[in-house]
């Protein structure tokens, strides 16, 4: 289909910007971490199994609520004392939830992240057209995020970066998308809303009212079962297909012969 023209880059950033490869339910910086803050209060099996339970709970509860219309985003506090440390003794429970921000950002980091092939000539060819390129997440910490684009050179692609966390939303709200548009300047009809999900992504871009709402194939797509508004406009497998797309959009707005 034709799509309109953009002004703007809204991308989704796991399944996006970089892969999200299946995670380690566990990692083991963050159980010794917790080991220690708890004082030995829990084993660290018992300590393993919550976070286990845990994390599994929590995507159930993201999975809930993105059935809702306009969905919030729970505080770090709230994700570590309803999902993790529920039933552990007091001290140990407090201890956590002091630091609820800092462990968020441990189990948050990924540290098998690669950038999508075809992304960095996605945000080339934004920066060339004169693009800005906005990130739109749901996450359980964005510095996360926002370090790792650091550490491999691509924060300054980034205009804006709006994490669920951050926002206190979470996709599919549509306050997700306006949030980044308005930080653009750029009225979010004129923006490409690109994401790999049809249950989070392509709802939100449809119910912010986005000029094109794209879906990127990723390892977790076909997995989710999508919503009624995740019909995407145009399915790309890749960031080749993506570059190519941006690049024909932008070919047809040129006068010709120029």
């Amino acid at each position: 289909m034709l799509l309109p023209v953009p002004r703007a880059l809204l991308l989704d950033f796991g399944g996006v910007v970089v892969d999200a490869p299946t995670r380690t339910p566990v990692p083991a910086k963050l159980t010794d971490r917790l080991y220690e803050l708890t004082a030995a209060a829990l084993t660290p099996d018992e300590i393993r199994q919550a976070l286990t339970v845990g994390q599994r709970e929590y995507a159930a509860w993201r999975d809930r609520i993105g059935g809702q219309d306009r969905p919030a985003e729970y505080t770090h506090l709230q994700v570590w004392q309803e999902f993790v440390t529920a039933g552990w003794p007091a001290a140990a429970q407090q201890a956590v939830l002091a630091e609820a921000t800092s462990l968020s950002y441990d189990w948050a980091w990924e540290p098998e992240w690669a950038v999508r092939p075809g992304m960095r000539e996605v945000l080339d060819s934004a920066a060339a057209a004169g693009l800005p390129v906005a990130i739109v997440s749901n996450t359980l910490c964005g510095a996360a995020h926002r370090d790792y684009l650091a550490g491999i050179g691509l924060d300054s692609r980034f205009r804006v970066q709006i994490y669920s966390d951050e926002a206190g939303v979470r996709k599919p709200n549509p306050e997700m998308a306006w949030l980044a548009a308005r930080a653009l300047g750029v009225p979010v009809g004129e923006c490409w809303f690109v994401g790999d999900s049809r249950a989070r992504d392509i709802p939100c871009a449809r119910r912010a009212g986005a000029g094109a709402a794209i879906l990127m194939v990723s390892a977790r797509t076909n997995r989710e079962q999508g919503l009624a508004d995740g019909t995407p406009d145009v399915t790309v497998a890749d960031g080749h297909d993506l570059c190519r797309l941006i690049g024909q959009a932008m070919a047809d707005r040129r006068p010709a012969g120029s």
